[in-house]
């Protein structure tokens, strides 16, 4: 019997929609799970010379039941112990699977409809990665798939309240993890 109820157990699990979500993949010709991150895509001020160039993500493979997703770059270890957002888009509609290389610099370059919130530099946009001096910094790029078309924020949110609208409605989260450190 206990068999059988494991058994039961993990099919339901498996059937569920964020083990589902584990086939949700996002990928990027600029940037590599674990590799540093280029200098095009790095802040451009407070000491750090970049390009400011928000990189090109791909999305496949959405959890059923998406309606909506947003883009997140948010770096884990920055001080204050919550981290520092580095781009915030959300109300990219369901049937958008990617953004172009620079596409945070050029309003045409999202689907309509889509915002970009302020970053924790306080513009709404890309700013990229720039930790202290002597670090290395974390850098999730996070694609979000969403059970709600739109969330209730404009370019003037910042990206925590945006963040904490996005884990109410999320159905499914794909990552790439990258490094940058000077």
């Amino acid at each position: 019997m206990n068999l059988l109820r494991h058994v039961l157990s993990i099919a339901l699990l498996l059937a569920s929609p964020l083990a589902l979500a584990a086939d949700f993949v996002v990928e990027s010709p600029d940037i590599r799970d674990g590799d540093t991150i280029d200098a095009r895509y790095v802040f451009n001020g407070f000491g750090c010379k970049g390009a400011n160039q928000s990189p090109a993500l791909a999305w496949h493979n959405p959890p059923a039941g998406t309606r909506s997703f947003a883009i997140t770059v948010h770096d884990p270890d920055a001080a204050g112990g919550k981290g520092w957002w580095h781009w915030v888009v959300v109300n990219i509609p369901a049937k958008a699977t990617f953004l172009d290389s620079g596409a945070s610099a050029v309003a045409k370059a999202f689907p309509p409809g889509a915002v970009q919130t302020r970053n924790d530099f306080g513009k709404p946009g890309y700013a990229g990665p720039c930790p202290p001096a002597g670090t290395t910094h974390r850098y999730e790029f996070t694609v979000w798939a969403l059970k709600v078309d739109k969330l209730k924020v404009d370019a003037n949110a910042g990206g925590a309240l945006a963040a904490f609208m996005l884990r109410d409605h999320v159905i499914g989260q794909a990552r790439i993890t990258a490094n940058y450190g000077r």
